[in-house]
């Protein structure tokens, strides 16, 4: 994951020209492994072939789900802090994406498991949807200064 934020850095980097940003987004690459870390069971490989971790708070869903939403409502505080809507697009797009994700959330969390693997297949390739959608939210705020 080092790795690979370093990656998605230098290519942010190169691209904005951005150094602070392009920081910012590797570090977050890299902090995705650790917040799996806490919720995964022991499958996370430290390195290629090396011993695998994981601390497991899947399997404790009263420890689990409020953590997810702790993380959630600081993830959508701390761009609500960091920026502010241009228009109404940036103000209710913005609003419309934070509830629909955590309907979704909230519906796996409720509903049956998918009916088979192609379903859940098409729903998994469907949530890539939702990057343009943010990428159009994030065209319509500006940062805060």
């Amino acid at each position: 994951m080092v790795g690979w934020g370093f990656l998605f850095g230098a290519v942010y980097a190169w691209m904005r020209r951005d150094r602070r940003g392009a920081v910012v987004l590797g570090l977050l690459v890299v902090s995705h492994w650790v917040l799996d870390l806490l919720v995964h069971r022991p499958d996370l490989p430290l390195y290629p072939g090396g011993p695998r971790v994981g601390l497991g708070l899947w399997n404790l869903p009263a420890v689990a789900l409020p953590l997810e939403l702790l993380l959630y409502v600081a993830g959508v505080w701390l761009y609500v802090a960091a920026t502010r809507a241009r228009d109404r697009t940036g103000r209710w797009a913005f609003w419309g994406l934070v509830v629909l994700l955590l309907l979704v959330h909230l519906s796996n969390l409720a509903g049956p498991p998918p009916s088979d693997p192609v379903t859940l297949a098409w729903f998994a390739q469907l949530q890539w949807l939702f990057i343009p959608w943010a990428y159009w939210i994030d065209a319509h705020r500006d940062n805060r200064p």
